[in-house]
């Protein structure tokens, strides 16, 4: 049953409603033209319209036409360029190099920016070669310029008659994320499960939810309709959102140290109940995904009453043996407050959603991330202190240098081409992403070379085999976004299958193109290991000092809230984003670190230590400012207050010691204003625990500053020595 859905949620998702797109956008220019006897003609146009759909990332109506319209003029420019230089093969070298660091160079401004800059390379490296236009220059040009603005035509006429429906899709995405989350928690009352290894797997996943969290954000709150319609859709999916990203802030709050919990219940068995619940929580979260995705009005399937009742017995027989259960009360009400969301959820269908306020929704424009084209961050970026900047030389040296190679040696015209596209889609900024996906291209072209091979020479009718390539098309760029192996698997024969149609040696055809894909791989491979390379071993401070920073800001609303200040939604919030942000950010460093040379990996324990302990004390802030917001400030004491001070004093140090970025941005101000609150006359059981949570996030901020400077010292002795030997040669 639950594999049944999953294949549904596919077919109703994004990813496939993409790949279907872009298989109508690309084929049917093709079926029309072949049916008028122009097939040269409709495969210019599908060529268009294609580089066109590949920029059409998830985001905006308007961030996507102007993507779009982007694509296409500067693709035309690209093409005029290039094919009035190609006759000319230094000429053409010149003119490859430019143009691959200017497009590489694009991803200065946004990702949507990168991608139109990836695409305007690949209309590059399409026509480096003479050969390969066949027909009047000009007609190809506009054939492409006809290609783009179908597609973008198309995808627009979509947007307009289905306004929420990416909108929703990617909601849902983002509901199951942070279900896969809450499932990553729920092990943590397993005592089986090893704590270190089970935050190392929250942090990645964490790093999905942000991704996607954003995305719906750009969506919904770059979109007026979606925040102003009366209509209903619009209000209800902003309202979803609002409520599952507070859900997410509930399900990342921590009561008590995971192993103390597992050392004092852990041999009574009450914890497993409690993983019991957080699962059926997150397969209710996964049904109301599924309903969204299908646009569908979400319906509960499950009751909590009996599952909290229970947990409370369990509670209850161990106070009847005088042990302390304070804690596990605490996640008990943590876990109502999750259940609470989700009822809040179903209710807004029986609700007039116009009636429900949200100050977070009226003040959306502050929750967005604007990512506006700013001349003077890509001036400031030309520099080899710029991570872009070294990914845009690599990639402007090796581009050019390539083809200078390949023709002094008289490579083949469709071999050249092959060996750039390789290079161009396999090398990244990073050495770890570069040489993963340098694997994924060659095993998924060895794979669907075979298997493009066994159709054509088995499979005569052509019928068949249009059927076929329009499945391996549409199956190639459903999965392009989500599993990069597969849809190579799939995109490869397609391209056999398609050359086959121009009567081409299918077989020689398909190792020729192997070939192109492991040269190509090495050469980006070992490019990316020599040539400028970009360690993020050597760049992981500033995300470490931004982190630090946002857990300041976060915890210090605490000192805020004591001393009478008014804190509103949206100030909370905010800060509570910039948390999420620097973490996601922190966390892929460290991702990417694992992935490069071993002898590059210098400080992978520190900051793997870093991470974790960042994670803890963030969800510990969190549970610790709904205490701070929700419980009256009388239980509050002078020793509290000393508390924070010395949490944020330790935060300072371990900021102080990481240098501020070169940008100027990131500016520090530590809080000095402390509230005076009175000494504490006596100590019931919730000031009890707000004295532990405390002790323990002093405890917390300690390690943060003691691996911090750990981290600093050892960095200073390295480039210490490093510094000694290049001067003695």
């Amino acid at each position: 049953m639950e594999r049944t859905k999953e294949i549904t949620n596919f077919f109703y998702g994004q990813y496939f409603s993409e790949g279907l797109k872009i298989t109508l956008g690309c084929i049917v220019p093709v079926m029309v033209c072949a049916y008028l006897g122009h097939f040269s003609i409709g495969t210019l146009i599908s060529l268009g319209a294609l580089l066109v759909g590949l920029s059409d990332t998830p985001g905006a109506p308007s961030h996507r036409r102007l993507g779009m319209l982007s694509t296409t003029l500067l693709c035309m420019l690209t093409y005029v360029i290039i094919v009035h230089v190609n006759f000319s093969v230094p000429l053409t070298t010149i003119i490859v190099s430019v143009l691959s660091f200017i497009f590489a160079m694009f991803a200065v401004f946004n990702a949507r920016a990168a991608t139109v800059g990836s695409m305007c390379t690949l209309m590059m490296l399409f026509n480096v070669h003479h050969e390969l236009v066949d027909i009047d220059k000009w007609v190809s040009l506009l054939c492409i310029a006809t290609g783009g603005i179908w597609y973008m035509l198309m995808s627009m006429a979509i947007i307009q008659i289905r306004p929420y429906r990416i909108a929703q899709q990617e909601l849902s995405e983002s509901i199951r994320q942070v279900a896969d989350y809450i499932r990553l928690k729920a092990n943590f009352y397993d005592p089986n499960t090893d704590i270190d290894t089970n935050y190392l797997k929250l942090i990645e996943k964490q790093i999905e939810v942000h991704k996607h969290q954003e995305s719906v954000r750009d969506i919904l709150f770059q979109s007026k309709r979606s925040i102003k319609d009366t209509t209903r859709i619009g209000r209800f999916l902003t309202l979803i959102f609002s409520d599952i990203v507070d859900l997410f802030e509930q399900s990342m709050t921590t009561q008590y140290d995971y192993g103390a919990i597992k050392a004092t219940y852990g041999h009574y068995g009450v914890l497993l109940h409690f993983k019991h619940v957080l699962l059926k929580l997150t397969a209710e979260m996964d049904n109301m995904a599924y309903a969204i995705n299908a646009n569908k009005m979400p319906k509960q399937i499950y009751t909590f009453d009996r599952d909290i009742d229970r947990l409370r017995q369990s509670v209850d027989d161990l106070d009847k043996q005088k042990i302390n259960t304070i804690p596990l009360k605490k996640i008990i009400i943590n876990i109502r407050g999750i259940i609470k969301y989700l009822d809040n959820i179903y209710n807004y269908s029986s609700s007039k959603i116009s009636d429900i306020p949200r100050e977070e929704i009226d003040s959306a424009s502050q929750f967005i991330t604007r990512d506006q084209i700013d001349w003077k961050k890509f001036r400031s970026n030309l520099s080899l202190q710029s991570s872009v900047f070294r990914h845009a030389l690599r990639m402007a040296i090796v581009l050019g240098g390539t083809y200078l190679t390949l023709n002094i040696i008289d490579f083949n015209a469709n071999g050249i081409y092959w060996t750039l596209l390789t290079i161009m889609v396999i090398l990244k900024p990073g050495f770890g992403l570069t040489k993963e996906r340098n694997v994924q291209r060659l095993v998924g072209t060895i794979i669907g070379g075979i298997i493009g091979a066994l159709i054509v020479y088995t499979i005569h009718d052509a019928t068949i085999r249009f059927v076929l390539l329009i499945f391996f098309f549409l199956t190639a760029y459903s999965f392009f976004r989500i599993n990069y192996i597969i849809a190579v698997m799939f995109m490869t024969p397609y391209v056999l299958i398609m050359l086959s149609f121009h009567g081409m040696n299918t077989l020689e055809m398909a190792k020729e193109r192997m070939l192109d894909t492991f040269l190509g791989g090495m050469i980006a491979f070992l490019s990316s290991y020599v040539i400028f390379p970009n360690w993020e071993s050597a760049q992981f401070k500033d995300n470490m000092r931004s982190l630090l920073v946002a857990n300041y800001r976060y915890i210090a609303q605490a000192i805020q809230i004591l001393a009478g200040d008014r804190l509103t939604v949206t100030s909370y919030k905010l800060a509570r984003k910039e948390v999420y942000i620097a973490s996601a950010n922190m966390g892929s460093t460290f991702q990417r670190m694992l992935t490069e040379p071993k002898w590059r990996q210098r400080y992978t324990k520190e900051v793997n230590r870093f991470v974790i302990l960042s994670h803890i004390f963030s969800s510990y802030s969190a549970n610790l400012l709904t205490q701070v917001n929700e419980t009256d400030r009388a239980i509050f004491s002078k020793t509290h207050v000393k508390l924070l001070k010395r949490i944020l004093s330790e935060l300072e140090k371990a900021i102080e010691l990481l240098p501020p970025p070169p940008d100027g941005d990131g500016i520090f101000t530590p809080h000095n204003d402390f509230p005076d609150l009175q000494e504490a006359s006596t100590e019931d059981g919730d000031t009890k625990l707000i004295t532990e949570q405390l002790q323990f996030l002093h405890k917390i901020s300690g390690d943060l500053h003691r691996v911090t400077q750990e981290l600093m010292t050892r960095a200073t002795e390295l480039e210490s020595k490093e510094q000694t030997k290049l001067a003695n040669g």
